[in-house]
């Protein structure tokens, strides 16, 4: 049994053939489907047409807060030249880069011994990183390979690769333009991004839309945490109507893990174009110690003080959850924040180990769902709140019609 969508007693589930290769039964809410024979409707167009009905009537509720955590799923294959990569595809990457037996040696020298049963490494570059980081203080280098300089090689593969164009297709434009369809009134969709990439901010920058990212609207661009307590008020109408008067189209964006257009330079945190050393908290277990430094510990904060506030809907997208510092989080908000509703968004509902408390609670608890879509999926299921007025509403229909945005 598969299931693709649960909500508590309310679920959707599927039954493959034996051989994989079509849907024969249908569960919602545990309950088997019972087809007409006549009936040449598609099985699993109907489970997944069921799910998006499910989910979409919970986001049509009008959250105070909403936040949105994105991981890897959020980029993995979108890009024009390179495309977004889970750390699996950096591993292969890693190999190419450097050469199989050098990438071997490399394991062998700092004692990086997972293996599968047919005697290959195990592709994890974040523990492979954590290994080596651990040992290039004690293990001495070889001739052959240099420990420190072969993690600096293989951390400037993982931002080269991290550098992505927004390809016109992408579903991070449809998104935004959804997200912040809310009343003005309310605290703004703030997303969260555990990539080092920028599709978001290029599809805000393409959107005109107002991004505020914790850096200055001057030139050059410095990091302050007091950046995210400002807003955009339009003055001469909050005159005409002694009330504020917020921009649209504006929402807050977080990075705990850093970007490849961020760079530290002295004291200061600079966002720029073109970046010699990019500020990026590189896969590696030490990523919990990280998070305890600037600007990497404002982010975490203000993610923490977010999942405590009152009606708040977090929507994780593609994140795998192995995360400590992110989890912790998460889990505090759901045993202490009565308030708080949590959506995963993920290819697939994970059953691993890691996951399997979040799984049992997602079976018992209407405050949890699971859904299985991808993230270009999501995006265009995502619910039109009609929060604006009627020309608004037109005009946002119509930019979502055009794939360049314009």
């Amino acid at each position: 049994m598969n299931y693709i969508y649960i909500n508590g007693s309310s679920k959707v589930s599927i039954k493959y053939s034996e051989d994989n290769s079509k849907v024969e039964e249908v569960y919602i809410d545990d309950s088997l489907v019972e087809f007409e024979e006549e009936d040449k409707q598609d099985k699993l167009e109907y489970a997944i047409k069921t799910k998006r009905n499910k989910y979409q009537k919970f986001l049509n509720k009008q959250f105070e807060n909403l936040i949105v955590l994105t991981g890897a799923g959020s980029s993995v294959g979108i890009g024009e030249k390179n495309k977004g990569r889970l750390l699996s595809h950096l591993w292969d990457d890693t190999k190419e880069k450097l050469g199989e037996e050098k990438l071997n040696h490399f394991c062998e020298l700092v004692n990086y011994n997972s293996k599968d049963e047919n005697g290959n490494y195990v592709k994890n570059l974040e523990k492979l990183l954590s290994i080596a980081n651990a040992a290039k203080d004690f293990v001495a280098s070889t001739k052959e390979i240099n420990i420190p300089k072969t993690i600096k090689e293989i951390e400037k593969l993982i931002k080269s690769k991290c550098e992505l164009v927004l390809p016109k297709d992408a579903p991070h434009h449809t998104f935004l333009e959804k997200i912040t369809r809310r009343k003005v009134t309310l605290p703004r969709a703030k997303i969260f991004n555990l990539n080092y990439d920028t599709l978001f901010e290029q599809a805000g920058r393409k959107g005109n839309f107002t991004i505020i990212d914790g850096f200055s609207f001057s030139f050059p661009r410095y990091f302050s945490g007091r950046n995210f307590d400002y807003d955009i008020v339009l003055r001469d109408k909050s005159r005409l109507k002694e009330e504020d008067n917020f921009k649209k189209r504006v929402f807050h964006l977080y990075k705990p893990h850093g970007s490849v257009d961020w760079e530290k330079v002295k004291k200061d945190i600079i966002q720029s174009d073109n970046v010699k050393k990019a500020l990026m908290i590189y896969p590696k277990d030490s990523k919990y110690e990280s998070s305890y430094e600037q600007p990497f510990f404002e982010m975490m904060s203000r993610f923490q003080q977010n999942l405590r506030k009152d009606n708040i809907l977090l929507i994780c997208i593609g994140f795998s959850f192995n995360d400590k510092h992110i989890v912790t989080a998460i889990q505090e908000a759901l045993e202490q924040n009565s308030g708080f509703q949590l959506m995963v968004i993920n290819k697939g509902i994970d059953t691993s180990d890691n996951l399997k408390w979040l799984l049992e609670l997602a079976h018992k608890h209407s405050n949890i769902l699971l859904i299985d879509e991808l993230f270009s999926d999501f995006a265009e299921q995502y619910p039109l709140l009609k929060s604006y007025n009627q020309d608004e509403y037109k005009r946002i229909t119509i930019n979502l019609n055009d794939t360049d945005g314009e």
